[in-house]
């Protein structure tokens, strides 16, 4: 009997974070991350894919937003407090990155 998956917004959201937060914590790749996601989407009905897509889709744009205004914020806050010094080049690449990465999902 195939596995019923939630496609409400918060069911999303909470999928979405936990895979974030496995990533950031060192839990699991990138590819594994993509793996997870591909699996779930599988595991979606056909007939829940648009609202499902819809609700993926602003969860990534959200999340995208709210990576843009950290990197900002701390981006405001380095050039106002150069004492504590700037960011790693590889920590802001990252953040742009992941950042760029959602907004262009998001688009598609």
């Amino acid at each position: 009997m195939p596995q019923e998956i939630s496609v409400s917004y918060h069911a999303i959201k909470s999928k979405v974070y936990r895979l974030i937060d496995a990533l950031v914590a060192g839990e699991k790749t990138e590819a594994e991350v993509q793996e997870s996601i591909r699996r779930w989407w599988d595991l979606i009905h056909r007939a829940d894919r648009p609202i499902a897509r819809k609700y993926l889709l602003t969860v990534l744009e959200r999340s995208a937003s709210a990576l843009d205004a950290i990197g900002d914020g701390l981006t405001f806050s380095n050039a106002c407090e150069a004492a504590d010094g700037p960011l790693p080049c590889e920590q802001m690449k990252a953040m742009e990155r992941i950042a760029k990465e959602a907004g262009i999902r998001s688009a598609a």
